[in-house]
C-alpha cells in the first residue's frame, strides 16, 4: 500500500484498519474501533488526537496513532529517538521505570498506566501529550529527559511493582493450582518464547500469574541467568525453589525503597542479628553485596519464611516503621501464596483460615493492626450469636445492625451487651454536626451500635421493620449520612479501619438495605478496605453475583465463605492482642482482689484504669513478639514519648535495670500515704508542681503504679473536669470505690497537666457530695479519694511554697545521685537498644538540662535545613507550635495532606521518611481529647524552642515569617476536627498571656510569641500577623481584641486600638469586648494626664478633650459590667469567651473598679484646675461644693479672663456627668463593700487586687467629700448655734471613714469590738436626733443602730451601749411594722432572722414569711451579688437569746495553728464543720427534704432553708428526715453540713 500523501483520502475503512493493525501496530480492538465509526481514509487525514480520543480510544494509543499518522501526511517513515527495547516495554514496565528510575509520583504512572501508555506509545509522547495527562510541567521535562538519557546508560533493571493489584490477584489464582507436569512445563515455555520479547529484567509478578506459575518462574530465572548482565559480572548459577524465588523478590523490591544509607544500616543490623537460631550472615558476604545480593543472601542463608519475618525486624529496628507497614500489607496477600507453594495439597478450610487472620492483621498476628473496625450485619439467628463472641474483641467504633431484633433477649445486640457497653443509636442521630455527634454518642469511648431498620423491643410504630421500598423512601439517606460520617477522614482515618460485612443470613436480591450499604461504603471509601464475611459458601455466592453484577467489583480476594461460624470465632479469638488470662484485677478490702470486668471498665469513659495485674499474662514473655514490643516501647520513651504502663512493669521484671526514680519519688508518695493515715478528709488534692519536660507526669505514674495495690488507681481522662462531664466523672469515681465490693476501697486519681486551679476543687466538693448522698462512713479510712493533681509550672518551688503539706515540686535540675542513676541507666539501655544516643529526651534530662548538648544535636540535625521544601516547613511549624502552646501537635492526617502523600497513596511513604533528617525529633502520640487521632509533635520542649533559635541562626528564618508562613497556608484554616483544634492551637500561640511569675492574678501584656515577635520586629510585623490572623479567625472577638491591646499598651496608638476593640465588640458583644474599649480609653486618659503634667501646660480643650475619654470609657466599664451581671453560667467553651484581660468567669466586679478609677482620675484633672486646685483648701471646697451640687460652676469664685471663661464653658457642656460622678462613686464603693462582704470569693488572686485597689481610692473620696476634724472644730466655734448639727455631721464623718454607714460595713467589724463601740455610740447620737433627718435616712440608720448593738453585745457584752434583747426585738418590731415588707433591701428581714429565729423553747410563726420577705428583696438587690454564692458570717448556736448568734471570726479563734489557706480551703469544702471545735459550739437543726427543698422544723413550724452546697441534695426528690447547722446569709439562712437520718 503507497503511503503518499494522495493515496491516503483514497483508503477503504479496510485499509485504514490494516495500516492500524500492520504498520502502527496497535491492538486489534483498537482499530476494529476505527471501522465502527467508519473511519476512511479521507476522514483519517482530517483526524487530530482529539478526535481519536473521542473514538474512545486511550491516550496512549491515541498519541502512537496521531504521531504515525502526522509522518504519514509528511510522507515519512516513524523513526523513534530512542532504543528499541523501550518499544517492547509494556505498560506495567512503563509504570515501573518511571518508579524506579524517573522517581515520579505514583499518581503519575498509574495514571500513563490507565491510558494504556506502552513502550512503543511512550517514545511518541511529546510534553504536551503528558500535561494533557494532567501531569506538571516539572515531572514532564523530568520523563522525556529520562527518556532521551536511555540512548547513552545501560538498559534498566525493572522490579515488579508490589502495588499491582492484579499481581497479587494472579498470585492468589496461582496458588489454588496444583504444580504442573513436565507436558505443561514445556508447552508454556514454548508459549513465552513465542510471546514475551526478551527483556533485561527481573521477572515480574505479573508473569508469575499463570497456572503454570512454577514452570514458567523456573525458566525465566534460568533465561535470567544465562543472559550477560547489565553490570558486566555472570552471576554464580543458583537453585531457587518458588517460595524462595517469591521472598527473594518481596525482600528486594522493599529493599528497592531504602536509600544508601538505610541501606548501609539495614547491612549493619543484618549482620548483628542474633533473634534467629541461624549464626548471623557473615560481615564478608553482606560488605559488597548490593540490594538483590542481599535478598538472595538473606532466603539462601535463613530459608524463605524466616527471611521474611527477620526482613521486617530489621527495618522496624533501624526506624523503617512504615516501610515495615507496607511489607506486612504485601505479606498479607503473598505469605498464603509462600505457604501454598510449598506444600501438594493443602486443606480450602486452613487457607480461609490464614486468609481471615491475614485480612484483619495486615499479615501480623494482632488486631492492632488497624484503630477501629466497623461492623454492618445482617438478620442473625439464636443458634448463631454463640459464635459472634469474637466481636467483643474487636475495637469496634459503630454495628450497623439490619437486624430489628437484636436487641431483644437472644439477639446478638443483646449478647454483646452482656459483656460490653453498647450505646444504641438510630441514623439519624448522626446528621448533627460532627463534633456534636461524637461527644453526644459518646463516640471512641464506648461502641454505638446503630439499628438500620427498626428495634422490636421497642413498642412504638416508629421502630418497625421497613419493606424495602420503604425503607428506600424513609431511612436509606439517613444510613447514607451515616456512612458518610463513618468514612469521614475526620472521623476514622483512611487506612486505619476495616469494614467488615458479617452476612449470617442471605441476601437474595438488589432489594436489599444492605446492598445499598455497601455501595454507599463503596462511594465513600476504598474497595481495600471492605471485607465480606459469610456464614456460608451459598450466602457468599449470592452476595458476589450482586456486587459483581451491581458494583462491577470481584469481591473473592477480601472474602471469607467456607469456614463456619465456629472456625471463625476461634481464629479471631486466637489473634492478640491477648486478654489477660486471670482477667483484670482491683485491689479490694482485707488484701483481697476483684475482677475488672470488661463491661464496667467500658463504662467508666472518664477513667483510664491501673489494674493490680497490669501488663501481666498478655504475651509469651519468653517469646520474640514479647522482646520486641519491650525494645519498642522502651525506645518510645525514652526518645520523648508518654510513659506507658508498660515501661514500669518492663523494670520490675528486670530489677538489675530499674526504672530511674526522681529525688521526689518517694516524698510524693509518702505524701500520698499519709492521707489514709492522717486525714479525716473524704477527698483531696495534693499538687505536683514541676518544670515542663523534667518527668513530672513520669514520676507521678511511677508512684501511682507502686501504689496501685493499694488504691483503685485510675488515670483522669480529657475532659473529664468540664462541668457538663463533671456529674459523670463523680458518679464513676464512686462506682470505682464500689465495685465488687461490699466494702470502699480507696481511689487516687491522677489529674494530668490541671491549669484550672479550680477544677481540682470543684472535683473535690462534689466527690465529697457524693459520699454524703451515699451516707458513706466519712471517718474510715478508707473512705478516701485522693487526687495527685499532676501541674506544669514556670515557678514550681514558689508555687510549692504556697501549700507544703499538700503538694511537692520537681525542677528541671538533677541532684548528683539522680545524674549517677542516669549514667546507669545509659549502659542498661547500650546493651539493648542500638543507638541509645538518639533517645534524646533521655539525654536531654541525662545531660542536667544542657543548653550546649540541646543546641549541638539541634546544629548537628538541622544543619542543611532548606525551608522552601515543605517537610522543612512542617518541622518549623512544630517547633513554633511546640514551643508556645503546651500539649499541641498536628494529627498525623493534617501533616500527609500538607506533604501531599494522600494525593498519591498513603502507603507510598510516610510522614517520618519523608521529613528525614527532621523525624529524628518528631514523634507520634494518640489524641484522645477530639475523637482519638494520631498526633504529631516534636520530643521535648527544648529541642522545639532550640529548633528555632537555630533557623534564625542559619537560615535568618525568624518567627514571624514561620508565623505568616502558617497563617497562608489555606489547608489548615478548612473545617475538621482536627484541624479545628490545630486552628486553636494557633490561635491560642497568638493571644494566650502567661501568668507572671510570683503573682497569682497578673499574666503578661502579650503572648510570649507576640512578645519575641515584637522585641525582634516591631509594630509592623506584630500588626501584620494580627490582621492576617483576624481573616482567618473571622468568627473570633479575640484576635483584633488581642491587637487592639497591643497598639494601645506597647504604641498608645488609642485610635487605632480603637477600631480594632470596636471591630472585636461587633463580633461579639461581652464583658472582656466592651472592656477592651474602657481600658483603651482609661489608658488614653491616663496619658493625657502624664502628657501635660509633663509638659506642665493645660488648657480648655485638653479638659474637653479628657472629660469626653472619661465619659466614653465609663459607659464601657458599665456595659462590661452590666453583661457580667447578666451572664449566666457560659454554656459555650470556645477560647472566644476567654478575653485575652481575664480567665473565664472571672469578670465579677472588675467594670465598678474601672469605673472607680476613672472617676478618681477625672478628679484628679479637675483638681488641677486654676479655681479648683486641691492644694488651695479654699479651692479644693470650691470643687467639693461644685460636686455635690451646692453651688453651680458660675458661682465658683474665680478669676475673670478667657482661660476660665472656657475652662467654665467646658465644665457645663459636662456638667451632668460631673455632678452625678460623686453619687456614682459612693454607690460604687457601697456596692463593693457589699460584693466583699456577702459573696464567697474566688481565692484566684484577682479579687484580692481589686480590693486592694477600693482599698487605695477609698481616702481619697474621704479627703476630698469628708469634713476633717479641724473643720469641724473650726465649725464649732463659728457657728456655735449649730452644734447638734455639726455634732451630726462629726459622726457621720466618723462612720463614712469607717464604712460604717452601711449594713454589710457594720458587719466588717465583727473582729473589731473597739470600733464596734464607738459605731454604736454614733448610732445612739443620730437616733436621738432623728427629727433632724428624712424618713428613709432614719429608717437606714435605725436598722444599721440595730445590727451595731447586736454586734456589740457578741464582742463586748459589758460595754455602757449595749441594750437588753427586749429592746432590740422592740425596735425592730416597730421599724417593721412601718416598712410592712415592703423594704427593696433584705438589711431589717436579716435582723428579723438574727433576733426572731425560733428556740425549743420559743416560736414566731412569722418567721416563715421573713424568709420569704428577705428571698423577695434578694431580688431586687444587684444581679452581681445574687448569682453568686453568698457567705453566712452568723451561726447558730447552743445558748438563748443573743448568745446563741456565733460569728465566723469566733468559730475561727479555735485554728489559729492553721494556717489561712489551709482554714479557707476547709470553709470552701465544707470540712470545717467535721471539726470538734465547731460542733461544740454549733447546734444542730432538726428538718426534712421535699421536693429537693430544705426545711427547719420546730414543731408544727417548718422554715425553708437553702443548701450551702447545692450538690449535697439527694437526687430522686425523696421526703427525708435531715439535720445541718444553720447560717444567716444576706440571702436567707444556710443548711452547712446536712446529714441524713436513714
Amino acid at each position: 500500500m503507497s503511503q503518499s500523501t494522495p493515496n491516503i483520502k483514497k483508503w477503504t475503512t479496510e485499509d485504514v484498519h490494516q495500516w492500524l493493525i500492520g504498520e502502527v501496530k496497535v491492538q486489534l480492538s483498537c482499530a476494529d474501533r476505527f471501522s465502527e465509526e467508519d473511519v476512511s481514509g479521507d476522514c483519517l487525514y482530517s483526524f487530530e488526537k482529539e478526535d481519536i480520543l473521542d473514538l474512545g480510544i486511550k491516550h496512549g494509543p491515541a498519541v502512537k496513532i496521531s504521531r504515525y499518522l502526522r509522518c504519514l501526511k509528511e510522507g515519512t517513515n516513524y523513526q523513534a529517538q530512542f532504543p528499541a527495547y523501550v518499544a517492547q516495554w509494556s505498560k506495567e514496565q512503563v509504570c515501573q521505570w518511571l518508579l524506579q528510575h524517573v522517581i515520579v509520583y505514583r499518581k503519575y504512572a498509574d495514571r500513563l498506566k490507565a491510558e494504556e501508555v506502552s513502550g512503543d506509545c511512550l517514545v511518541c509522547f511529546s510534553k504536551q501529550d503528558l500535561q494533557a495527562l494532567e501531569i506538571k510541567g516539572g515531572p514532564s521535562v523530568k520523563i522525556l529527559k529520562e527518556l532521551k538519557d536511555l540512548n547513552s546508560k545501560p538498559e534498566p533493571v525493572l522490579q515488579p511493582d508490589p502495588e499491582d493489584n492484579t499481581d497479587l490477584q494472579d498470585l492468589n489464582d496461582v496458588s489454588v493450582t496444583p504444580k504442573p507436569n513436565v507436558s505443561q512445563h514445556l508447552a508454556t515455555k514454548k508459549s513465552d518464547s513465542m510471546n514475551q520479547p526478551e527483556l533485561n529484567t527481573v521477572p515480574d509478578k505479573s508473569s508469575l500469574s499463570s497456572k503454570n506459575f512454577s514452570s514458567k518462574a523456573k525458566e525465566q530465572q534460568e533465561e535470567q541467568m544465562s543472559r550477560p548482565q547489565a553490570l558486566g559480572a555472570r552471576p554464580k548459577e543458583r537453585v531457587e525453589t518458588e517460595p524462595q524465588l517469591i521472598s527473594k523478590n518481596i525482600i528486594q523490591d522493599h529493599l528497592d525503597h531504602l536509600i544508601s544509607s538505610d541501606f548501609e544500616k539495614f547491612k549493619f543490623r543484618l549482620q548483628s542479628y542474633k533473634k534467629s537460631n541461624q549464626k548471623p550472615i557473615p560481615k564478608g558476604k553482606l560488605n559488597d553485596k548490593n540490594r538483590i545480593g542481599v535478598a538472595e543472601l538473606m532466603t539462601d542463608h535463613y530459608g524463605s519464611k524466616e527471611a521474611l519475618c527477620i526482613f521486617k525486624d530489621v527495618l522496624e529496628e533501624i526506624d523503617q516503621l512504615d516501610l515495615a507497614s507496607r511489607f506486612g500489607k504485601t505479606l498479607a496477600e503473598s505469605q498464603l501464596n509462600l505457604e501454598r507453594s510449598s506444600k501438594e495439597v493443602l486443606q480450602k478450610e486452613g487457607d480461609q483460615g490464614y486468609k481471615l487472620k491475614n485480612l484483619l492483621t495486615c499479615g501480623g498476628n494482632s488486631l492492632d493492626c488497624y484503630d477501629r473496625f466497623v461492623v454492618v450485619v445482617n438478620r442473625t439467628s439464636p443458634k448463631q450469636v454463640q459464635y459472634l463472641q469474637f466481636l467483643t474483641k474487636l475495637k469496634l467504633f459503630c454495628v450497623l445492625d439490619f437486624d430489628p431484633n437484636s436487641a431483644a433477649p437472644g439477639g446478638l445486640c443483646h449478647s454483646y451487651r452482656e459483656s460490653r457497653v453498647a450505646n444504641l443509636h438510630t441514623p439519624s442521630q448522626y446528621q448533627e454536626p460532627l463534633m456534636s455527634v461524637i461527644k453526644n454518642l459518646n463516640l471512641y469511648k464506648q461502641t454505638s451500635w446503630v439499628f438500620c431498620n427498626g428495634r422490636h423491643d421497642l413498642d412504638d410504630s416508629d421502630n418497625k421493620e421497613l419493606d424495602y421500598k420503604n425503607w428506600l423512601r424513609k431511612s436509606c439517606k439517613d444510613v447514607e449520612q451515616l456512612v458518610l460520617f463513618i468514612c469521614n477522614p475526620e472521623v476514622l482515618l483512611r487506612g486505619r479501619s476495616l469494614i467488615i460485612f458479617l452476612l449470617l443470613s442471605p441476601v437474595n436480591n438488589e432489594k436489599d438495605p444492605v446492598l445499598d450499604t455497601y455501595k454507599s461504603f463503596l462511594k465513600t471509601t476504598e474497595e481495600e478496605s471492605i471485607i465480606s464475611i459469610c456464614a456460608s459458601e451459598k450466602i457468599f455466592e449470592n452476595w458476589r453475583e450482586l456486587i459483581h453484577g451491581k458494583c462491577e467489583s470481584v469481591i473473592d480476594s477480601r472474602s471469607i465463605y467456607e469456614l463456619s461460624l465456629s472456625e471463625i470465632c476461634g481464629t479471631i479469638m486466637s489473634l492478640g492482642p491477648f486478654v489477660q488470662s486471670s482477667g483484670k484485677l482491683l485491689p479490694s478490702s482485707d488484701a483481697s482482689a476483684v475482677v475488672l470486668k470488661q463491661k464496667d471498665e467500658d463504662s467508666l469513659t472518664f477513667l483510664d484504669i491501673l489494674c493490680l495485674n497490669q501488663c501481666e499474662n498478655t504475651y509469651d514473655e519468653k517469646g520474640q513478639e514479647f522482646k520486641d514490643l519491650r525494645i519498642k516501647v522502651e525506645e518510645d520513651f525514652y526518645r520523648g514519648g508518654t510513659v506507658k504502663w508498660w515501661n514500669f512493669y518492663f523494670c520490675d521484671k528486670d530489677t538489675e535495670k530499674p526504672f530511674v526514680k526522681r529525688d521526689k519519688y518517694e516524698q510524693v508518695k509518702k505524701m500520698i500515704r499519709s492521707q489514709l493515715k492522717d486525714s479525716n478528709n473524704v477527698c483531696v488534692v495534693l499538687s505536683l508542681f514541676h518544670d515542663p519536660g523534667c518527668g513530672g507526669t513520669t514520676l507521678a505514674m511511677h508512684v501511682m503504679w507502686d501504689l496501685r495495690k493499694e488504691f483503685r488507681c485510675a488515670v483522669l481522662k480529657d475532659k473529664a473536669l468540664e462541668k457538663a462531664n463533671l456529674p459523670d466523672t463523680v458518679e464513676q469515681v464512686i462506682t470505682l470505690m464500689k465495685l465488687e465490693s461490699p466494702k470502699l476501697t480507696p481511689v487516687l486519681l491522677l489529674l494530668d497537666d490541671s491549669k484550672e486551679t479550680e477544677s481540682p476543687y470543684a472535683l473535690v466538693s462534689s466527690i465529697y457530695n457524693a459520699a454524703v448522698e451515699e451516707s458513706f462512713d466519712k471517718t474510715a479510712p478508707n473512705c478516701k479519694v485522693v487526687i495527685l493533681n499532676c501541674v506544669r509550672s514556670h515557678s514550681p518551688k514558689q508555687q510549692y511554697q504556697c501549700n507544703v503539706k499538700h503538694s511537692q515540686f520537681l525542677t528541671n535540675k538533677l541532684t548528683l545521685d539522680e545524674q549517677n542513676e542516669f549514667e546507669k541507666k545509659l549502659k542498661d539501655l547500650k546493651e539493648t537498644h542500638e543507638k541509645p544516643h538518639n533517645f534524646y529526651s533521655f539525654m536531654i534530662m541525662k545531660n542536667n538540662f544542657d543548653n550546649e548538648y540541646i543546641f549541638k544535636i539541634v546544629r548537628d540535625t538541622l544543619e542543611n535545613f532548606n525551608f522552601s521544601t515543605k517537610e522543612a516547613r512542617l518541622f518549623a511549624y512544630l517547633a513554633l507550635i511546640n514551643t508556645f502552646v503546651e500539649k499541641s501537635e498536628i494529627s498525623l492526617s493534617l501533616c500527609e495532606d500538607f506533604l501531599g502523600l494522600k494525593m498519591i497513596h498513603w502507603q507510598e511513604d510516610s510522614v517520618f521518611e519523608r521529613m528525614k533528617p527532621y523525624s529524628n525529633f518528631v514523634i507520634t502520640e494518640i489524641v484522645e481529647d477530639w475523637g482519638e487521632y494520631k498526633g504529631l509533635r516534636i520530643l521535648h520542649h527544648s529541642i522545639a524552642s532550640a529548633s528555632l533559635k537555630e533557623l534564625e541562626r542559619i537560615c535568618h528564618l525568624k518567627l514571624s515569617d514561620i508565623t505568616m508562613e502558617m497563617l497562608h497556608c489555606d489547608l489548615f484554616f478548612r473545617d475538621g476536627v482536627v484541624k479545628d483544634r490545630f486552628m486553636l492551637s494557633i490561635q491560642k500561640m497568638l493571644i494566650e498571656r502567661q501568668k507572671r511569675k510570683n503573682d497569682r492574678a497578673e499574666r503578661e501584656p502579650f503572648s510570649s510569641l507576640i512578645d519575641r515577635i515584637n522585641q525582634d520586629e516591631g509594630r509592623q510585623m506584630v500588626q501584620e500577623i494580627f490582621v492576617k490572623a483576624s481573616t482567618r479567625f473571622e468568627k473570633s472577638a479575640s484576635i483584633p481584641q488581642a491587637l487592639a491591646r497591643y497598639l494601645y499598651l506597647k504604641h498608645s496608638d488609642y485610635a487605632e486600638a480603637l477600631t480594632w476593640a470596636e471591630k472585636a465588640k461587633n463580633i461579639k458583644e461581652n464583658p472582656y469586648t466592651f472592656d477592651t474599649i474602657g481600658q483603651i480609653q482609661k489608658s488614653n486618659l491616663k496619658s493625657n494626664m502624664d502628657r501635660e503634667k509633663h509638659e506642665m501646660s493645660h488648657n480648655p480643650e485638653d479638659l474637653d478633650e479628657n472629660l469626653k475619654i472619661a465619659d466614653k470609657a465609663i459607659r464601657a466599664f458599665k456595659c462590661a459590667q452590666t453583661l457580667a451581671n447578666k451572664e449566666d453560667e457560659p454554656v459555650d467553651k470556645a477560647l472566644d469567651d476567654e478575653s485575652d484581660d481575664y480567665p473565664k468567669k472571672s469578670y465579677t466586679v472588675y467594670g465598678y473598679v474601672r469605673v472607680l478609677e476613672v472617676a478618681f482620675m477625672v478628679l484628679e484633672v479637675l483638681g488641677k484646675l486654676p479655681f479648683f486646685e486641691t492644694s488651695d483648701p479654699m479651692k479644693k471646697k470650691y470643687l467639693k461644693s461644685f460636686l455635690i451640687k451646692a453651688i453651680p460652676i458660675t458661682s465658683v469664685y474665680k478669676e475673670d479672663n478667657e482661660v476660665n471663661n472656657r475652662y467654665t464653658e467646658v465644665i457645663r457642656d459636662h456638667e451632668h456627668f460631673l455632678i452625678n460622678l460623686k453619687t456614682e462613686v459612693k454607690e460604687t464603693f457601697d456596692l463593693l463593700n457589699d460584693y466583699y462582704t456577702y459573696i464567697k470569693q474566688d481565692h484566684s488572686g484577682y479579687d484580692s487586687k481589686n480590693r486592694w485597689v477600693v482599698g487605695d481610692l477609698f481616702p481619697k473620696y474621704i479627703d476630698l467629700f469628708c469634713t476633717t476634724q479641724v473643720e469641724i472644730q473650726k465649725e464649732r466655734q463659728t457657728k456655735a448655734n449649730l452644734n447638734v448639727k455639726i455634732e451630726i455631721e462629726e459622726r457621720r464623718t466618723f462612720l463614712v471613714e469607717r464604712q460604717c454607714d452601711t449594713f454589710a460595713g457594720i458587719l466588717q467589724h465583727l473582729d473589731r469590738p473597739p470600733e464596734v463601740e464607738k459605731i454604736t455610740e454614733c448610732y445612739a447620737f443620730l437616733q436621738q436626733q432623728q427629727h433632724f433627718i428624712n424618713t428613709g435616712q432614719k429608717t437606714k440608720e435605725t436598722i444599721n443602730y440595730i445590727l451595731s448593738l447586736i454586734l456589740l453585745y457578741l464582742l463586748k457584752p459589758n460595754s455602757k451601749y449595749v441594750k437588753s434583747y427586749d429592746f432590740l426585738t422592740s425596735l425592730l418590731s416597730k421599724t417593721l411594722q412601718d416598712l410592712r415588707q415592703g423594704y427593696p433591701f433584705p438589711d431589717p428581714y436579716y435582723l428579723f432572722l438574727l433576733l426572731f429565729w425560733p428556740s425549743p423553747t420559743q416560736q414566731n410563726a412569722d418567721i416563715v414569711s421573713y424568709v420569704r420577705a428577705i428571698r423577695r428583696s434578694s431580688l431586687k438587690h444587684p444581679t452581681l451579688l445574687f448569682r453568686r454564692s453568698t457567705v453566712a458570717l452568723l451561726f447558730l448556736g447552743k445558748e438563748e437569746g443573743l448568745k446563741r448568734l456565733v460569728s465566723k471570726p469566733q468559730l475561727d479563734k479555735d485554728f489559729k495553728n492553721v494556717k489561712q489557706p489551709a482554714l479557707a480551703q476547709l470553709w470552701r469544702n465544707g470540712d470545717i464543720f467535721k471539726e470538734k471545735a465547731i460542733i461544740d459550739q454549733l447546734q444542730r437543726v432538726s428538718g426534712t427534704i421535699e421536693q429537693r427543698e430544705v426545711f427547719a422544723n420546730y414543731g408544727k413550724l417548718k422554715i425553708p432553708v437553702r443548701p450551702a452546697y447545692i450538690a449535697s441534695i439527694r437526687t430522686g426528690f425523696s421526703t427525708e428526715k435531715v439535720s445541718f447547722f444553720l447560717g444567716f446569709a444576706i440571702d436567707g439562712p444556710l443548711a452547712y453540713d446536712i446529714q441524713y437520718e436513714t
